[in-house]
C-alpha cells in the first residue's frame, strides 16, 4: 500500500481525506465512501496506487474531447473505485467493486489482496503509452479522483515524456488535490448530470456545488475543459435544467464544448427508457439560446450534431462519425475557411 496524500489526523486514532469534497472521516479499520483508501493506525492509505482494473488505447474522441488532439489514440486506465453512488452508471462494475468486500476483510487485513487490477507503476504505465503510440494518457472509466497517487505520478512522469493528461471526472474533487495536480494535466471532461442539488443528491449521493465550483477552478487553471451531461428521461431532460445547465456553462466559458449524450438504460435504473433523439436537439436549442458556441450529440452516431462547425463563419471543419475522426479542417488552431481562431488544442 500507498500512504495517501492530502489527510488529517483527528482525535480516538481517526483520519479526514480531504481528497474529495466528501470529506470522509475514517475510522481506524476503515475505509472512506470510494472504498479504496482505508486507515490502518491512524494513517490513510491508497489500495489502488498499482492495482490497474481498466486499460486500453481509445481515440480520444471516446473521453469525450473533441478540441484536444483531435483524432489521436489515448492510452486509457483506471482502478476500481468511486466516491459517488450513481444510479445510471455505466461502469458499476468497476466503481462500485470495493462495496462488495465485507468489512471482515479490512479488519483482518485481507481487502488489499480482494482489490482487483494488474500491478504497474507509474514508469510501466508511460512506457506502455510510448510504446503504443499515443499522443496522451486519460485517467478515466471509474473516478480518476480516488485513484489521485497513481495518476499523480504517473502524470509527472508522462509530461516528461512529452505526452498530455487527461481526467474524465465527476469533478468532485477538492480545490487543493486540483491545484497539486494542475501543473501536469493538460485537458479534462467533467461530468455536470444535474444542476439541481436535490437530484443530484438522489442520483449521485452528492451535492451539485463542489462540482460547478470544480468546473470553474478547472477554467482558471487554463486546462482545457469540455463539459458532458447524460439526459436521463424524467430527470434531468426539461428545458428548464438543460437551460439552466447551458447557463452555467456560458457563465463559465462560452467557448467550453457541451456534449448531451444519450442514455441508455443501467446500473439501477434499468426500468428508464433511452432517450428519445428530439429531446437531445431540443438541447441543442437551449444551447444556442444561451450563447454556447459548440454543442454536441452523444451516442447517437450519424447526427450532425457531432461535426465542428467554425462558430464565426459556421463551416464544417471536423467531421466525424461516432468517436471516428473523418476529416479534420483546423490549421493550428484556426479556422481554413474564415481564418478564426477555434478554442481548444489542436496540432
Amino acid at each position: 500500500m500507498r500512504e495517501a496524500m492530502f489527510q488529517e489526523a483527528l482525535e480516538g486514532g481517526k483520519v479526514l481525506c480531504r481528497l474529495c469534497a466528501l470529506l470522509c472521516k475514517i475510522r481506524d479499520g476503515g475505509r472512506g465512501a470510494c472504498g479504496v483508501r482505508v486507515n490502518r493506525g491512524g494513517r490513510l492509505y491508497t489500495l489502488v496506487y498499482d492495482k490497474v482494473a481498466a486499460l486500453h488505447v481509445d481515440p480520444i474522441e471516446k473521453k469525450p474531447l473533441f478540441h484536444f488532439l483531435p483524432g489521436h489514440a489515448t492510452f486509457s486506465v483506471g482502478t476500481v473505485g468511486c466516491n459517488f453512488r450513481c444510479l445510471h452508471c455505466q461502469n458499476s462494475g468497476l466503481s462500485q467493486y470495493p462495496g462488495t468486500i465485507p468489512l471482515s476483510a479490512v479488519r483482518d487485513g485481507s481487502v488489499e489482496a480482494r482489490i482487483p487490477g494488474e500491478r504497474l507503476s507509474p514508469e510501466q504505465i508511460v512506457e506502455m503509452a510510448v510504446r503504443d503510440g499515443c499522443r496522451s494518457i486519460a485517467y478515466t472509466y471509474s473516478e480518476p479522483t480516488v485513484f489521485f497517487e497513481l495518476a499523480h505520478d504517473t502524470a509527472r512522469l508522462a509530461r516528461a515524456r512529452g505526452l498530455a493528461n487527461i481526467f474524465v471526472t465527476n469533478g468532485f474533487i477538492s480545490e487543493k488535490p486540483l491545484k497539486t495536480i494542475a501543473p501536469f494535466l493538460d485537458a479534462a471532461n467533467i461530468d455536470l448530470k444535474f444542476p439541481d442539488d436535490a437530484t443530484h443528491r438522489r442520483v449521485t449521493g452528492a451535492g451539485v456545488a463542489p462540482v460547478l465550483d470544480s468546473i470553474r477552478r478547472y477554467r482558471d487553471l487554463d486546462i482545457w475543459i469540455e463539459v458532458t451531461t447524460n439526459v436521463i428521461p424524467g430527470l434531468n431532460d426539461s428545458e428548464e435544467l438543460l437551460r439552466a445547465i447551458a447557463d452555467f456553462i456560458v457563465g463559465v466559458d462560452p467557448d467550453i464544448p457541451w456534449h448531451v449524450t444519450r442514455f441508455h438504460p443501467h446500473h439501477r435504473l434499468l426500468d428508464s427508457f433511452p432517450t428519445p433523439v428530439s429531446t437531445l436537439r431540443r438541447a441543442r436549442e437551449m444551447a444556442v439560446q444561451a450563447g454556447l458556441r459548440y454543442f454536441y450529440t452523444g451516442n447517437v452516431p450519424g447526427e450532425e450534431d457531432e461535426h465542428t462547425r467554425c462558430h464565426a463563419c459556421k463551416s464544417e471543419i471536423i467531421r466525424r462519425h461516432g468517436c471516428s475522426l473523418q476529416s479534420n479542417e483546423v490549421v493550428d488552431g484556426f479556422c481554413s475557411g474564415c481564418g478564426a481562431r477555434i478554442p481548444g488544442v489542436f496540432e
